[in-house]
């Protein structure tokens, strides 16, 4: 206590002991503080001090007595009033010091047969100090710091919290003031252990969800919004530590990312980030693109800072989606289709977010990849938003060599970009060569395999729907193809059976033989047929050279004109 405290605590005790004449045989002395009192009117209403007064006045009853009461609960504040109230004097019991109070009374043993001054500091909890949620949350903050000890031995801190969680609970139902969540403003007074105690009984009294995350998120922005750069840290910790599980009350994703970048630019412990990261991924499905770059960039939106603890979240989620997919395979619900459609909208987030870090040219391609890959490529429909991000970057790293613009493209698959995108990264020059390769070819396959020739055809290919159209002949043809092969090979087994058995003599077998070899130059030469009218680079594509109109000649050998060896080259 400082010096001006005790010097007035004194000076208060002097003023209601100057009207007795008697003169003092005791001083307490408590945290600095001397109090000189008088053994008659103190022995018989506090017992702790009856003890030491008997125990030090057993060589002579009649010397003055000095008491040490340094380990007093609520300090010298709380042994004035103890002593007024044994003598009789007025004195204030209010919400601040009524804990002290209490606890002190308890360490006195200021307990006579009237109930003494525990009995009087009970009936204002009673009736004024736990009525009101102010008064309850001052109570339960006197009880915080050095009294915390006592205040949790007497109860005194659970009764408190649980005062603020019926006053809570009753507001949410029949508010009293404007706006209805009034009483969330008033828990930034407390501290995080106190808070807790409040959070713990107000799901004990079954508060609903809302309510649990209009508390937790009220109390963290208020308390962190005031508090000091320089124990910032330390205090975001504390908050982390005492906030609500994700089954007992999911809090908003947008809360969550500005609480992870602050832990991640204060340098917070890998404790509290990694629960942030865990929370943040059992909602990202409820987060935005402009909350995910809110906490991807720093304080300025200049520069991309936490794109690991970005990577960490989304294959959190990747990976909890796909446990509880597993999970949901044998159920015929549509719980499996809304877990899908999470998934996809995480992966059209994480495009969007992809293609935004992808202007800072200081971002190094493993951390793009690491991003944007974060989810596997089957749970996007499309890559078209992701051909976008890929392009963006390519377009910001215009010094990347061929094996690095591979390695950026690596995290889409061309295959699954629309008609419009291929056509674009057939004609990009930042893409590399393979990337091109991929949509040329991939659009070519899907032409000739169609056995598109016609004008009409081709103005179907160039729309969304007559891609579509085109894609199930492809299917169509294929499958007709095949059919056709398996037909031949059976055929062909059959016939070679049959051959085998009726043949016994040599005649017999060399017919058979003859029989074989006719129906494999047959097969062969139907499926070599075949799979030529599958190729995508025959004559009319400008890529190779149709051979299918070479005839043999008449001793049975074949005419080929080889074609030069040509080497390709990637620069």
């Amino acid at each position: 206590m400082q010096a001006s405290s005790r010097s007035s605590s004194m000076e208060r005790t002097s003023q209601w002991l100057s009207s007795q004449d008697v003169q003092t045989d005791l001083v307490v002395r408590v945290a600095g503080a001397a109090f000189p009192l008088h053994k008659a009117v103190m022995v018989p209403k506090c017992g702790y001090i009856r003890k030491a007064v008997a125990v030090a006045t057993r060589p002579d009853p009649a010397a003055t007595v000095e008491i040490e009461l340094d380990g007093l609960p609520g300090g010298a504040d709380a042994f004035e009033k103890a002593a007024r109230y044994c003598y009789g004097a007025n004195f204030e019991i209010s919400a601040r010091n009524a804990a002290a109070l209490l606890c002190a009374a308890a360490f006195l043993d200021m307990q006579p047969a009237d109930g003494g001054l525990a009995r009087r500091v009970e009936e204002f909890l009673a009736q004024a100090g736990l009525r009101t949620l102010p008064n309850a949350i001052a109570v339960l903050r006197s009880c915080e710091g050095p009294l915390l000890t006592a205040a949790e031995e007497l109860g005194v801190a659970r009764r408190a919290a649980d005062a603020v969680a019926l006053r809570i609970c009753n507001e949410v139902l029949f508010p009293t003031r404007s706006p209805p969540e009034w009483w969330a403003s008033e828990l930034a007074a407390l501290s995080p252990v106190s808070f807790h105690r409040v959070f713990t009984a107000l799901r004990c009294r079954r508060a609903g969800p809302e309510v649990l995350v209009a508390a937790a998120t009220a109390y963290a922005e208020l308390l962190l919004a005031d508090g000091k750069a320089s124990d910032h840290r330390a205090l975001l910790e504390s908050v982390v530590a005492v906030l609500p599980s994700a089954d007992d009350a999911p809090l908003p994703a947008a809360f969550l990312c500005r609480l992870l970048h602050d832990a991640v630019t204060t340098e917070a412990s890998a404790k509290t980030c990694r629960d942030l990261e865990l929370r943040l991924a059992a909602v990202l499905d409820q987060a935005t693109a402009g909350d995910l770059l809110a906490f991807a960039f720093d304080g300025a939106g200049e520069r991309v800072i936490n794109t690991e603890s970005l990577r960490r979240v989304i294959a959190a989620f990747v990976e909890r989606e796909s446990g509880a997919g597993r999970n949901r395979r044998a159920s015929l619900s549509g719980a499996a289709a809304l877990g899908a459609g999470a998934l996809q909208k995480v992966a059209k987030m994480v495009d969007e977010v992809a293609a935004e870090i992808a202007t800072d040219e200081s971002l190094p391609i493993s951390k793009f990849v690491g991003v944007a890959g974060a989810v596997p490529k089957d749970a996007r429909a499309t890559h078209d938003c992701l051909y976008r991000a890929v392009d963006i970057y390519l377009k910001a790293h215009p010094e990347l060599d061929e094996i690095e613009r591979e390695k950026v493209c690596s995290v889409m698959d061309t295959l699954k970009l629309s008609y419009t995108a291929r056509l674009h990264a057939s004609q990009n020059k930042r893409l590399p060569l393979q990337a091109v390769l991929s949509a040329l070819y991939y659009d070519q396959l899907k032409l000739r395999s169609a056995g598109v020739g016609h004008d009409d055809e081709d103005n179907d290919a160039r729309s969304e729907a007559g891609s579509a159209r085109m894609q199930a002949k492809a299917d169509a043809a294929l499958a007709r193809e095949n059919e056709a092969l398996r037909s031949e090979l059976a055929r062909m087994r059959a016939h070679m059976s049959s051959g085998m058995q009726q043949s016994k003599g040599s005649g017999s077998r060399t017919a058979a033989t003859a029989a074989v070899a006719g129906k494999k130059a047959s097969f062969f030469g139907s499926m070599s047929r075949t799979l030529s009218r599958l190729n995508p680079f025959r004559a009319g594509g400008g890529w190779s050279k149709d051979t299918s109109s070479i005839r043999e000649s008449r001793g049975g050998a074949m005419n080929v004109v080889k074609p030069k060896r040509r080497r390709s080259s990637i620069s």
